[in-house]
């Protein structure tokens, strides 16, 4: 049974993938259409670039507007604005936005409360349809998305449009498995009670209302994508960005009203986690939380959360401390290619970045040396421009701590390339005007200094040497989080790291990421210990059930 129905949600899968596949041939005129992925990705080809910088000229033209947030389906604007700046240069204002109070939150919460008797009163397949009308209309307005996510999060154009494209994917993932598994409507065993006909049907249905509150790194994919999945199991949804953030989920938020979902359904409130977050936390009448960030922040959450009359579900994804571990029988070159990848893409600000190298000593100088040469290619700039691979990181709090962690790196170890801020002035960029470091890799800091386990969720990754696999496991292990891990070695060698690191997503032999690129229906992403409350990854066969919960129905006729 599990086999058919695994079968059944792939086949649906590859359905919307030959249907989006056959739209975009259609759209360009090509048979061999280009499919947007983080592994697709690894060698774009001229139509993805041609289509972004013409999507990037239109959102510039654009810039500086004052943006609302959305209220049951009206525009609401609050007497403080606060400005969205590019990281890129903080000259460019992106716009002004709402400083939400708790006023707007009580308007969002009871708006969405009223929308969800009818909403998640509806027939599944009609709730499918619209979401996935949804989905599709983020697809078709993917450049422009990925063009603001370059903007505002300082993605270069491949990050950018990953992630526009993975927010339609999460989307489309979770409509497919309602879909496949029948709305979650499950006939039961019969009760064998003489002179009587028992029906027992499970039935999984929706919270109420659900709150998601995402994160600067990807505020499209990571918003959009439980976002999704809440509103497809039939839960009403009122949406937060990070302050730093706040324009790609106001797009993502005028998809799901252009797509038909009533007034109430979705809703996108903007202001300080201290204000507008505490309020969304705070309010009873939430029934769930999907909430992504730091350690910190999640769990104080997640304790909180539970502090309510009865408990509530919070899915709390919250960082991660991700090791490569090489052996001395790993393709030194592709290990890397993944590991450079994944320490310094999108400057290395991303919950599954690899911040700590583990390889066997009989290679790691050979390895270090590969990292190294590839490390000092980088391009680091303005990330809208095609030669530039690394941008600026986020904001000024993360620019004032790499210098803080590299001056405490440098006293502990050797920086072998980087440590600095880059402030100088080119022809085409003024590096002072934004946030701009230089992509570091340490070698020689001692195995119990404090920043193998602290996540800097900076562009720093440190390499270390050990004597056998099993000392490197010992160390890929010994932290809070479990997030992703990667692995370079022979086929035996996999499979006992798969059978041993504690982390929710696992690579092997990747050059295009050691511990990055996940990806809906191939790679669903989620972590273990510190770094996740589910046990459940996103875009994957068990995601959309947490937005429900179980009902069994027993009829005697």
């Amino acid at each position: 049974m599990a086999k058919k129905l695994v079968k059944k949600i792939v086949k649906k899968s590859a359905r919307h993938a030959a249907e989006k596949a056959t739209r975009a041939a259609k759209a360009n005129g090509k048979a061999d259409s280009f499919k947007l992925t983080y592994a697709t990705m690894f060698s774009p080809p001229d139509l993805m670039h041609a289509n972004y910088e013409k999507a990037l000229a239109k959102i510039k033209a654009g810039l500086g507007k004052d943006v609302p947030m959305l209220v049951n389906g009206q525009d609401v604007f609050a007497a403080e604005k606060f400005e969205n700046r590019s990281p890129i240069n903080t000259d460019w204002l992106l716009g002004t936005f709402q400083k939400g109070t708790a006023a707007d939150v009580n308007a969002a919460i009871t708006a969405a409360q009223a929308a969800w008797p009818k909403w998640g009163g509806m027939k599944w397949q009609d709730r499918v349809r619209l979401v996935r009308k949804a989905a599709a209309m983020i697809e078709k307005r993917v450049y422009e998305i990925g063009a603001v996510l370059s903007l505002e999060v300082g993605k270069n154009r491949m990050e950018g449009l990953g992630d526009a494209q993975e927010i339609a994917d999460l989307i489309y993932y979770s409509c497919d498995q309602v879909e496949a598994n029948g709305g979650f409507i499950k006939q039961m065993g019969r009760d064998p009670l003489k002179g009587y006909k028992a029906t027992n049907v499970s039935i999984l249905r929706p919270y109420g209302v659900w709150v998601v509150i995402s994160p600067f790194n990807f505020p499209g994919a990571l918003c959009g994508g439980p976002s999704g999945a809440a509103l497809v199991a039939g839960n009403c949804v009122v949406a937060k960005p990070a302050s730093d953030t706040p324009w790609t989920s106001r797009l993502l938020a005028e998809c799901f009203r252009d797509a038909g979902l009533p007034d109430g359904v979705f809703n996108y409130v903007t202001g300080g986690g201290g204000t507008v977050g505490e309020a969304l936390i705070d309010d009873p009448r939430v029934g769930g939380i999907t909430f992504t960030g730091s350690w910190d922040v999640g769990m104080s959450i997640y304790r909180k959360f539970a502090q309510g009359e009865w408990p509530r579900p919070c899915i709390a994804e919250m960082g991660g401390k991700n090791p490569a571990i090489v052996s001395r029988h790993a393709n030194l070159e592709d290990a890397a290619t993944g590991i450079v990848r994944s320490a310094f893409g999108l400057q290395g600000q991303k919950c599954s970045a690899c911040s700590r190298v583990i390889v066997e000593r009989p290679v790691k100088d050979k390895l270090t040396e590969l990292i190294l040469a590839k490390t000092q290619a980088i391009k680091v700039g303005d990330p809208t421009l095609k030669e530039n691979w690394m941008g600026p990181v986020i904001n000024a709090n993360s620019y004032r701590q790499f210098g803080e962690f590299t001056e405490e790196l440098s006293g502990a170890g050797k920086i072998l390339h980087g440590g600095h801020k880059l402030v100088h002035k080119t022809e085409t960029l003024d590096y002072g005007k934004g946030y701009y470091a230089e992509p570091t890799l340490v070698d020689a800091v001692p195995n119990d200094h404090r920043l193998w386990k602290h996540e800097m969720f900076l562009p720093i990754t440190m390499v270390t040497a050990v004597d056998s696999l099993d000392e490197a496991m010992t160390m890929a292990n010994d932290v809070r989080y479990g997030l992703t891990a990667g692995f370079y070695g022979n086929k035996p060698e996999a499979e006992w790291f798969f059978d041993k690191i504690e982390a929710g997503v696992t690579y092997a032999n990747r050059p295009q990421g050691a511990t990055t690129g996940a990806w809906p229906g191939f790679q669903p992403f989620g972590g273990w210990k510190g770094s996740g409350s589910s046990g459940k990854n996103a875009g994957g066969l068990y995601y959309v059930q947490l937005y429900m919960h179980e009902q069994i129905r027993t009829l005697i006729e």
